[in-house]
């Protein structure tokens, strides 16, 4: 493992970034004080443009809050904002049968009924992250009972909401294996041992034995239930950022649970989609991309967008610490440099935009909207700045050592 000479700088970069930036701007302006939860539709300089309350959303915010005050440090009125949203939440989020609705408006009036279990998952690591900050079982065992209604709606996570005809294209998506990943992950302190591993064992075959291209080494996002492809757009479809989000969440399960040859195979697999995404003519990791080279049906296939740019700074300091890796160093440092001067305001105000085109441009001047709220940057920088002292940790002692 190489001496990385700006490595105290990367730290000093995220954690100030995050401190004093992101985390600045969300406190300011997200807080609805008046009637719970947060606003997210938040324009470039944070104000408010539209109050209607996204529940996957909220419950990240949630997460975000209190993630910060049970793993980096223990301030009140962090634990203060993830109260805001969390009794929010617990009062408005579920229908009737206890699922989680999409969207509601600024008072907790449902508008988009629980068409998927996406919302469901992030309620889930929401309440447990609260749940462990507050000391408040109410909320560990809410979290314990959400992971359960997902795992037995998991085979057909849109229900009546499904609009495809299955029976004629029986596709599997790669989204639900790859979330179920962190959700148990996020719940490991407070589900049984053998709920844990069964999950673990049967995402992690799912995903390296039938998502994952043996021939290409690139994470497909729909296959056939015996994990072959199937060609079509939706069988072509890779989607660069999620598998490489996918793979970090692996990279965590194969060290915890030891597992060398899964931590090379992830390491390598999402060094190949960074590589298989990058945009060799103008920079930047593309949207969507068709396995075949063939016109993507995405209209947006070639924005260039945060979250994926994050997931890969993650992805590429997590392999580079586990593995010493030396290409994950170099694609860090080369996404770093491009997220860094596209993606942050180059006026330096607080929070990231989220839209690029193909070129570099801002697209869209918000901060945050139906999709893009508290989660993204901030989860990136703590964990990425988290990242890379530990590797200032373990190089120093390897200094120690000669």
């Amino acid at each position: 493992m190489r001496i990385t000479p700006s490595l105290s700088s990367y730290i000093e970069c995220y954690h100030n970034s995050l401190i004093h930036d992101v985390l600045y701007f969300w406190e300011r302006y997200s807080i609805d004080h008046g009637k719970g939860g947060y606003f997210t539709c938040l324009d470039e300089v944070g104000q408010v443009f539209d109050t209607d309350k996204f529940v996957w959303l909220q419950a990240r915010q949630v997460w975000m809050f209190s993630k910060l005050y049970n793993d980096l440090e223990r301030k009140e009125h962090w634990l203060e904002i993830a109260r805001n949203g969390a009794d929010f939440l617990d009062r408005f989020a579920f229908d009737k049968n206890g699922d989680c609705y999409f969207s509601l408006d600024r008072e907790g009036v449902p508008l988009v009924s629980a068409y998927n279990i996406f919302s469901d998952c992030f309620v889930t690591m929401a309440f447990a992250q609260y749940g462990t900050a507050t000391g408040n079982q109410y909320f560990i065992d809410r979290a314990k009972e959400q992971f359960e209604k997902i795992l037995k709606r998991k085979d057909n996570p849109k229900g009546t909401y499904n609009k495809t005809i299955v029976q004629n294209r029986p596709l599997k998506n790669f989204a639900l294996p790859m979330i179920l990943c962190n959700v148990v992950m996020e719940l490991k302190a407070v589900l049984s041992p053998q709920r844990v591993n069964a999950t673990i064992t049967e995402c992690v075959h799912e995903i390296t034995q039938h998502f994952l291209c043996p021939e290409t080494g690139l994470i497909y996002e729909n296959v056939l239930p015996d994990g072959k492809k199937h060609d079509s757009f939706e069988g072509r479809l890779i989607n660069p950022g999620h598998g490489i989000e996918a793979c970090w969440f692996l990279m965590d399960i194969a060290y915890d649970i030891g597992d060398k040859a899964l931590m090379h195979k992830v390491v390598s697999t999402s060094l190949n989609l960074v590589e298989y995404g990058w945009d060799d003519r103008y920079d930047g990791i593309f949207y969507f991309m068709d396995a075949k080279g063939h016109p993507p049906q995405q209209l947006e296939w070639d924005q260039k967008l945060w979250w994926v740019h994050l997931e890969s700074l993650i992805a590429m300091s997590k392999g580079f610490r586990y593995t010493g890796e030396e290409r994950c160093m170099h694609w860090f440092e080369k996404i770093h440099n491009y997220s860094w001067s596209h993606f942050r305001d180059a006026r330096g105000s607080l929070e990231w935009y989220g839209y690029l085109n193909r070129q570099g441009e801002v697209l869209l001047p918000l901060k945050g909207g139906k999709w893009k709220g508290c989660f993204h940057v901030p989860r990136a920088l703590y964990t990425i700045s988290s990242e890379l002292k530990k590797i200032s940790e373990l190089e120093g002692s390897i200094a120690d050592d000669v």
